[in-house]
């Protein structure tokens, strides 16, 4: 059996772009309001660190060619989910 190429047009490669970027808000701002209304510090940092998963930049490009903010905005959520995670073992 010959395996048949599939060619993804542009639109197939936006809507997954699309996905990431609408899967990663959800879970950042479900993660928000787990944080803020209900108080549930590890459901909150499981929340936002599944947000990661869906990185909201284009994947193609490789880390070492990503633009520094995008560099920066991703560290940063890291020590947030690594500082959430820390205060609610700890801490909380």
């Amino acid at each position: 059996m010959v395996a048949e190429k599939t060619n993804i047009g542009p639109s197939q490669k936006q809507l997954s772009n699309n996905f990431n970027k609408y899967m990663y808000g959800f879970f950042t701002i479900t993660s928000i309001c787990l944080l803020f209304i209900s108080k549930d510090w590890m459901m909150a940092v499981g929340n936002l660190g599944i947000a990661l998963i869906f990185d909201p930049f284009d994947q193609k490009v490789t880390w070492n060619h990503r633009p520094l903010f995008q560099k920066i905005w991703l560290f940063v959520h890291v020590a947030v989910v690594l500082l959430l995670f820390g205060y609610g073992l700890f801490l909380k």
